[in-house]
């Protein structure tokens, strides 16, 4: 199963304290769990795809709403 977003977009690369900005997204995005927002280094691909499908938003937009935390 191909991904579109592995194609002609940025890698993406975490930056600052990610327990304070998961709080954030959680105050943002009620539906995010616990389990959405765990980060392991290396795994920003895995983190991202948890979070675009639990608040229905593409990529770049996640991207976005992150780095605005940063």
């Amino acid at each position: 199963m191909s991904k579109e977003h592995e194609h002609n977009t940025e890698v993406f690369k975490m930056t600052g304290n990610w327990t304070n900005q998961s709080l954030l997204l959680q105050d943002k995005f009620a539906q995010l769990t616990d389990a959405d927002l765990r980060f392991e280094e290396g795994k920003e691909e895995e983190l991202l795809d948890r979070i675009e499908a639990r608040i229905h938003k593409k990529r770049e937009e996640v991207i976005n709403i992150i780095r605005k935390g940063q």
